[in-house]
């Protein structure tokens, strides 16, 4: 009797499902990603933080509490501004990758320090003295910026220097500049136009007069 319950339908529905269900528990927790270390800041590379995450969501979490942030998220490489948008593309970075965590309405930017400096020439010789050392740095506060911006620094004698930054634009700024510098330009040849007109009116006026005088 004991058999024949063993093999009533209902009984071994409830025992599949069962084992259907354990076996379902096994591979999610196998499945599960492991934890990973990172490296964090903030959009001006203030504060940096070490953070562990298995996923993306659960370091953007723990960044909201370490570096004391608000609002919604968006996560980006730090070397270059990457976006980090999908689960599949942040379980594909390497261990202690470094992130920028941006709030809303921040935009990446690149890190002055890790600009490079090149000069041209040969090497000065060993006891010889700085007079003046020039440093052109070109950079995009923007990864959608047309142009680069670029600044410029020059050090006299080791101790006085002075920089000039020229700000790189964006397409929207370029076509509002153009059209700026256009329309000043029509304006300017406008005003030289009706003044050849004006002179040209003096000169054919004048000739009528003397030639009357002449009759």
């Amino acid at each position: 009797m004991e058999y024949l319950s063993a093999l009533n339908p209902s009984g071994l529905l409830r025992s599949v499902s069962s084992m259907g269900s354990e076996f379902g528990r096994k591979v999610w927790t196998s499945a599960s990603p492991p934890q990973r270390p990172f490296r964090v800041c903030d959009h001006k590379r203030t504060t940096r933080k070490g953070l562990t995450a298995a996923t993306r969501q659960e370091l953007l979490d723990k960044a909201l509490e370490a570096l004391l942030l608000s609002g919604m998220l968006a996560l980006v490489l730090e070397e270059d501004g990457t976006a980090v948008e999908s689960e599949d593309f942040f379980q594909l970075l390497e261990d202690d990758t470094c992130l920028m965590v941006l709030e809303c309405g921040q935009n990446w930017s690149p890190s002055r320090s890790g600009m490079r400096s090149y000069g041209l020439g040969r090497e000065k010789p060993k006891h010889s003295k700085d007079i003046a050392r020039i440093t052109f740095d070109v950079y995009k506060q923007n990864p959608r910026d047309l142009f680069g911006s670029l600044n410029i620094k020059a050090t006299f004698y080791g101790l006085y220097s002075m920089s000039c930054d020229f700000q790189g634009l964006g397409p929207k700024k370029v076509l509002r500049e153009l059209l700026r510098w256009t329309s000043a330009l029509l304006q300017g040849l406008g005003h030289m136009l009706l003044g050849i007109a004006s002179s040209l009116r003096h000169v054919v006026e004048g000739a009528e007069q003397w030639h009357w005088q002449r009759q």
